[in-house]
């Protein structure tokens, strides 16, 4: 198993604040990270037929040997962001069609860094996180939010 996070970066563009404040926040830690714009990860289907471009059980097999993930995504909208919601809904395979591959996350322990506007984190923003993690059998170590300034419109 792997003793160093892996940061999963949910950010909708490269180099993002939301990268600066973890990496800043991680400091001189030695970690992992898989920026999800980096892969293609195609929406959640009932079917569970994907194409061969898919990369999302590829993801799932690079983030098994970790014992403790870190989920870093911005808020919009007062929700993560659409990365990072794409992903969290194809968890769904692992419950349904992967069952195998998601039994590889029970027992890892998760947490949260969440960049916003906001000068504190929405109501109800870590419900997804601490209700997903519950489900999948990882432990939930909560959020850090960092609030930046807002900028005018």
């Amino acid at each position: 198993m792997e003793t160093k996070p892996l940061v999963i970066l949910g950010s909708n563009r490269k180099n993002s604040l939301t990268e600066s404040i973890t990496r800043k926040a991680l400091g001189t830690a030695e970690f992992d990270m898989i920026d999800l714009l980096d892969h293609t990860i195609v929406h959640y289907n009932y079917d569970g037929h994907y194409p061969a471009a898919d990369e999302f059980d590829a993801i799932i097999n690079r983030i098994i040997p970790y014992d403790n993930i870190i989920f870093a995504t911005p808020v919009y909208w007062y929700s993560m962001s659409g990365v990072m919601k794409v992903f969290f809904d194809r968890l769904t395979d692992l419950i349904t069609i992967k069952k195998d591959l998601g039994r590889g996350l029970k027992g890892k322990s998760a947490s949260m860094i969440a960049v916003g506007v906001d000068p504190t984190i929405p109501d109800g923003f870590e419900v997804p996180f601490k209700h997903t993690a519950a489900y999948l059998g990882i432990q939930y170590q909560g959020c850090t939010y960092y609030a930046t300034e807002p900028k005018a419109i």
